[in-house]
């Protein structure tokens, strides 16, 4: 199925959304002048940005980047290393347990390819992270992927495809490398 979506650049759900990215720029930059040991006002500050409650035992390490946030959605236990980055329309689905390392970019919008509708439109498809993933560091997972439960990125690797679960995968762009130990039960 396909879950892209086209906005239409200068229109006015195209200005709707950047006054949305006002309001997240501004509201990152509140969570980013944490420091660490201000866990409560961090999670206080990323659930207003993301407008909705987190799950229990959540750590972001400051600073943190995103251009809209109403779009990502936290399980329990999860950890955000620091310059994570979270841009884009689309949804960003977080499951219980996962790991994201520092300098990770999630990535949900671009633009089309063709030189003559660049400019016009925004595309955008989500990112679904499953339970017990971890995102290696400077790692980035673009439009449209899902990371199967129990996965592993490798340190800066590109996900272009979606990451079955339990395997590990590197490079650039990501392939499997290996398949896992058994998924776990979390």
């Amino acid at each position: 199925m396909d879950k892209s979506q086209w906005i239409r650049t200068r229109t006015l759900e195209s200005r709707e959304f950047f006054e949305r990215v006002k309001v997240a720029t501004r509201l990152s930059s509140e969570i980013s002048a944490y420091c660490l040991d201000e866990a409560e006002s961090i999670q206080n500050a990323f659930e207003d940005l993301i407008g909705k409650p987190v799950g229990d035992a959540f750590t972001l390490v400051p600073p943190f980047y995103s251009d809209y946030g109403l779009n990502i959605t936290i399980g329990r236990a999860v950890f955000i290393g620091y310059q994570c980055a979270f841009t884009g329309h689309a949804a960003i689905d977080i499951a219980d347990q996962v790991m994201i390392a520092h300098k990770v970019n999630l990535v949900t919008a671009g633009h089309p390819v063709e030189p003559d509708r660049r400019r016009d439109y925004i595309t955008a498809e989500p990112i679904t992270i499953g339970t017990n993933a971890w995102i290696g560091a400077a790692a980035t997972i673009l439009p449209g992927v899902t990371i199967g439960a129990d996965a592993v990125v490798a340190a800066g690797a590109v996900v272009t495809h979606d990451v079955p679960p339990a395997t590990l995968v590197a490079g650039v762009p990501a392939k499997v490398i290996r398949q896992l130990c058994e998924q776990s039960d979390v």
